[in-house]
């Protein structure tokens, strides 16, 4: 590919990066004229896939594109999303700029998850100019409200219902070519999700008689919900291992330090030792062996010299596969030990089935190996959440893998600050869905 389509590519992302598609649960909030001003954008971009496929608009600026391929006998959705979280944290280079410093692009979205749209529709606009029809049916699937878990995945899932689509696979965002993925592996790991944790967020609250300030009684609405929550942070669930996770440390084996190859060989027969070294390994590697606890909202009194008559904490729960959300909750009520806290379960979802690894999860791998040689293809658990959970409906084989060299700086600049996609990185990311497509069974 020349050069010149290179920049083409990069320059494309950039405009739509820098159109502020940002999310909020209050309808009242989104700048309805920038998702219009996307989609404009979009289809300028890309020509050829709004002349060749057919566009269905699903919800509020999520759509669905079928791209008639040689046989519908095996159709796959690729999926990704439009919108993206606010902005925080202090930016080196403005959030909305897709600046290009130090051979990435800046800016929200870049890496969550417009850099895997952009890399898609561009794979799609080039077999399109090269006259290339797929073997199978292709259905992109592009979601507007994935950051606030709305409604336009479970409706995009109703429409392929409707029209009798049973996706092969779908592929939606997720694992990536992770560096620095362990303390010791010095290999990147190509890291397919083959199953997510379950997103279940709940609401602690205390209530009492409130009064001046100036005459506190002890054990009153906030020092209630203090103790719940340090309870809670000193309480974990136990930790277990699910298959993948015991695949994904067997397939690394070899590049671990060598104090823990012996555990990694033995860890299905000793998976609770194995599961206590992930544990100590930090938190990132904790998630991977446990249902999670944070406390993510806390209020009180509205004034400084006002006892509070009712506080409450947000707790966000990431459920692991093994574990149900009743299991947490149950959990939570034994430790915080304290009856007179109500607990309000303002969302809940299960963990998602473990896909399997056969000829689908086999032909993402290889397509792994061949674009990334140095890559170690694994599976794991997905800690965040994503809409293909909803594709579970539909289809056995939900995948979960963004195609992208990303650092362990870059993972942790995902809802946070500094967010960047290295240019080659987006390259080679265009090339690996067009090797994915093009390996699709006759």
């Amino acid at each position: 590919m020349s050069g010149s389509s290179h920049t083409d590519a990069v320059s494309k992302l950039q405009r739509l990066v820098r159109i502020p598609t940002v999310s909020y649960r209050d309808p009242g909030a989104i700048d309805r004229r920038a998702f219009d001003d996307f989609h404009a954008e979009l289809a300028a971009s890309f020509p050829l896939l709004h002349q060749h496929l057919e566009r269905i608009e699903i919800h509020d600026h999520a759509v669905l594109y079928r791209w008639p391929g040689a046989a519908a006998t095996h159709p796959v959705v690729l999926m990704a999303h439009i919108d993206v979280v606010p902005v925080e944290g202090e930016w080196q280079y403005p959030p909305f700029s897709a600046e290009i410093a130090d051979g990435a692009i800046w800016g929200r979205g870049t890496l969550d998850d417009k850099g895997s749209l952009v890399a898609i529709c561009e794979a799609v606009e080039r077999m399109l100019a090269d006259g290339v029809t797929p073997a199978q049916d292709v259905w992109l699937s592009f979601g507007a409200d994935e950051e606030v878990s709305g409604d336009s995945a479970p409706l995009a899932v109703a429409a392929l219902r409707e029209r009798g689509v049973s996706p092969w696979f779908v592929l939606d965002e997720g694992g990536a070519i992770a560096h620095q993925a362990f303390p010791g592996v010095s290999a990147p790991i190509g890291v397919v999700g083959v199953s997510e944790k379950g997103v279940t967020s709940l609401e602690l609250h205390a209530e009492g008689r409130g009064g001046h300030a100036s005459t506190p009684a002890r054990n009153g609405p906030t020092a209630r919900i203090a103790r719940a929550i340090t309870r809670l942070d000193a309480a974990p669930m136990a930790p277990h291992l699910p298959e993948p996770t015991v695949e994904l440390f067997r397939r690394i084996g070899a590049g671990v330090p060598a104090p823990l190859r012996p555990l990694i060989s033995q860890a299905t027969r000793m998976g609770p030792l194995f599961a206590r070294a992930l544990i100590a390994a930090g938190p990132e590697a904790a998630a991977l062996v446990r249902t999670t606890f944070a406390v993510t909202t806390l209020s009180g009194s509205p004034a400084l010299n006002v006892i509070a008559a009712r506080a409450k904490a947000g707790v966000n729960i990431r459920v692991m596969v093994g574990d149900t959300v009743d299991e947490a909750i149950a959990h939570i009520r034994k430790v915080i030990a304290d009856d007179e806290i109500r607990i309000d379960v303002l969302e809940r979802n299960e963990p998602s089935p473990i896909s399997p690894r056969d000829d689908a999860f086999a032909l993402i791998e290889s397509t792994i190996s061949r674009l990334f040689p140095d890559a170690v293809p694994a599976p794991y658990v997905m800690m965040a959440a994503t809409d293909s959970r909803f594709f579970t409906e539909i289809c056995d084989r939900v995948y979960r893998f963004a195609p992208f060299r990303m650092t362990k700086e870059q993972r942790e600049s995902i809802h946070s600050y500094d967010e960047h996609l290295g240019v080659d990185a987006f390259l080679d990311g265009i090339d690996w869905y067009r090797r994915l497509l093009e390996g699709l069974p006759a």
